[in-house]
């Protein structure tokens, strides 16, 4: 059972901040590559943005498990941990969004879900009720991780029929992962309405 921890930095927070710190480095090399035209070139610099994305994504999972595992709760993992996947997700998808990869639409439904689930996540912890998360959002996650990695990984490659597969791979994940990320919403939405109507 996690119990509560005398210090906030835990090897999973570390873990968290080192995600949150990697973000803005991945963007700036992604960035790079896309200026200096070399993406679907397979060159260094595109595959340096692919692994360091793919690097982060992992850490997702490497941070939860340690806290897991570890038995150590703190206030400031709670905290910190969704900024850092919201951060690294809309990164990500305004990039996509950038190369034309993903439509405005997905970027806004994903984006208003954040806003949705943090407006409900203060009001229930108001109430000092904590909504523990449903496997529809884990779902969620894991299905919206595949399909960035993926698209990423389409135009890391030079341009073929494996970065054509690779691309509908990721375009059959981003339906998956949106079609999720409204029903876990919804879910999440319908699970938090008792609190907001105060019943």
């Amino acid at each position: 059972m996690a119990t509560k921890n005398s210090t906030i930095w835990t090897p999973a927070n570390v873990v968290t901040c080192v995600r949150i710190a990697l973000v803005p480095i991945w963007l700036v090399i992604a960035e790079v590559a896309r200026i200096q035209g070399h993406l679907s070139d397979g060159s260094a610099i595109a595959w340096a943005s692919f692994v360091l994305y793919a690097l982060i994504s992992l850490t997702d999972k490497l941070d939860g498990y340690l806290a897991r595992s570890r038995g150590e709760v703190t206030d400031f993992g709670k905290f910190i941990d969704p900024i850092a996947d919201k951060l690294s997700v809309v990164c990500a998808f305004l990039y996509l969004l950038e190369l034309g990869l993903v439509p405005s639409w997905a970027v806004l439904l994903v984006v208003a879900r954040e806003f949705l689930i943090s407006g409900l996540r203060m009001i229930v912890a108001s109430e000092g009720v904590v909504v523990a998360a449903s496997n529809l959002g884990k779902w969620k996650t894991a299905t919206t991780m595949v399909a960035i990695c993926a698209l990423l990984l389409s135009v890391t490659l030079p341009l073929g029929i494996l970065a054509t597969v690779v691309r509908w791979v990721g375009l059959i994940s981003l339906a998956a992962a949106l079609a999720l990320t409204a029903w876990s919403g919804y879910d999440y939405f319908v699970k938090c309405w008792p609190y907001v109507v105060g019943e």
